[in-house]
C-alpha cells in the first residue's frame, strides 16, 4: 500500500544521540531503487535531523517504532546493541484462523527464496537460525482471526510473516505470504511494532518507547 505524502512522521522522542519514531504503514524504511521509490522514513528524518543514520530496519508494509542513531558512533553502538540482542522488541499482529494454546516459540531457519525475491522462505538446510516467541492477547471466532503479541529473538527479513505463515496463521493483508482471500481481509499488513527496550549508548539509563497498534 503507499503511503500517502501527508502521513505523519511521529517523533516520539530526541536527544543528541538517538531518534525513536513511529512510522506509518506503506512508507519505505530506507530508499529503493529509482526515483519513485525514495521517499521513505530516513529521508524524511534526516530532513529535521541532519545527522540521524539507520539502525535497523521494519517492512515498508509494517507500521510502528523504529530508531535512528546521531551520527557514526552512535550508531555502532546501537547496531552492537541489536547484533548483541540487548534491544528488546514486541510486535503485535492480527494472523488467520484461531491459535491452539496461549503460547509458544517457533524455530525455524530462514533464508531467501531468490527466485521469488524479496520472499523468505523456511530452509531446514542452508537457513540462518531465526526465533520467534508468541503469545495469544485473543482471539475472535466470529472473525476467524487471533491477536498475538510477537517477540522476534533474531532479526531476519519478513521472519515474524514467514514463521506465522508456516504455521498456517498468515498475517491478514500479507500479500507476500497469506492466501489471497486473507491478503484481501484487510488494505494493510496487520503488524506493528509496538515496543521497543534498551539502554541509553551514553549513561546506560533504560528506556522504554511504546506505540499502541493503529488496528
Amino acid at each position: 500500500m503507499p503511503c500517502p505524502d501527508s502521513a505523519e512522521m511521529h517523533t516520539l522522542f530526541a536527544d543528541a544521540t538517538l531518534i525513536v519514531v513511529d512510522k506509518p504503514a506503506g512508507l519505505l524504511a530506507v530508499p529503493g531503487r529509482g526515483e519513485a521509490r525514495s521517499d521513505c522514513l530516513a529521508a524524511r528524518v534526516a530532513a529535521r535531523f541532519t545527522d540521524a543514520l539507520v539502525v535497523h530496519r521494519l517492512d515498508m508494509a509494517t507500521s510502528g517504532l523504529m530508531l535512528f542513531a546521531r551520527g557514526a558512533a552512535a550508531q555502532r553502538a546501537l547496531g552492537a546493541a541489536f547484533a548483541e540482542r540487548r534491544v528488546g522488541k514486541r510486535y503485535l499482529a492480527v494472523v488467520a484462523g484461531l491459535v491452539e494454546g496461549e503460547a509458544g516459540t517457533i524455530d525455524l531457519p530462514l533464508a531467501a527464496d531468490w527466485p521469488n525475491r524479496p520472499r523468505q522462505k523456511v530452509d531446514l538446510e542452508a537457513g540462518k537460525p531465526s526465533l520467534t516467541h508468541w503469545r495469544v492477547l485473543s482471539r475472535d471466532p466470529a472473525a476467524g482471526q487471533t491477536r498475538l503479541e510477537l517477540e522476534p529473538v533474531t532479526g531476519r527479513s519478513h521472519q515474524l510473516r514467514v514463521h506465522l505463515a508456516s504455521l498456517g496463521h498468515a498475517i491478514v493483508g500479507d500479500a507476500l505470504y497469506a492466501a489471497p482471500e486473507v491478503a484481501a481481509r484487510s488494505p494493510r499488513l496487520l503488524l506493528h511494532a509496538c515496543q521497543l527496550r534498551f539502554e541509553h549508548p551514553d549513561d546506560g539509563r533504560r528506556l522504554a518507547f511504546d506505540s499502541p497498534a493503529p488496528f
